[in-house]
């Protein structure tokens, strides 16, 4: 798996992002719904990283600079076929690496709290992600859980 800075010009990745902001729009309640869309993923403050095998495109993710030294983690989604394959983990670590080596010393991110949103929890957790208050311009919500971490 290839994982590289892309800069959202491709038709295969906004389809990829406009089905990612699709399936949260089906699920979450619109006042809940954080993910970016394509031209809110094209400011400065994001890098954005996506992951293909062969071709293929199988994931993406991103960084948002918030203040110095923190970011947040952003539009992580994983091919609906490949999900449970090692994708959105080897994608994560990738993120938290370049992540350091910018010089942020915290990532933070805002994910689902309903059952849909277990394995993405789940993944963060894994990866050392503890559950905070909400961070930057987030308020409290029942369909959001807040996660952060040091690097």
């Amino acid at each position: 798996m290839k994982i590289s800075v892309d800069d959202l010009s491709g038709r295969d990745i906004a389809e990829f992002l406009q089905a990612h902001v699709e399936e949260m729009r089906a699920i979450t309640p619109l006042e809940s719904k954080h993910a970016l869309d394509l031209d809110g993923l094209r400011v400065p403050e994001v890098t954005f990283w996506t992951a293909h095998d062969g071709d293929a495109l199988v994931g993406c993710g991103a960084v948002k600079r918030i203040e110095e030294g923190h970011a947040e983690i952003k539009s992580m989604r994983t091919e609906p076929t490949r999900k449970r394959s090692g994708v959105a983990s080897l994608l994560l670590a990738h993120i938290i690496s370049e992540a350091r080596a910018m010089g942020y010393r915290r990532l933070s991110l805002e994910t689902g709290a309903t059952d849909f949103f277990a394995p993405a929890r789940a993944l963060y957790e894994k990866f050392q992600f503890t559950y905070c208050a909400p961070f930057a311009d987030y308020k409290e919500d029942p369909n959001s859980a807040f996660m952060t971490r040091l690097l």
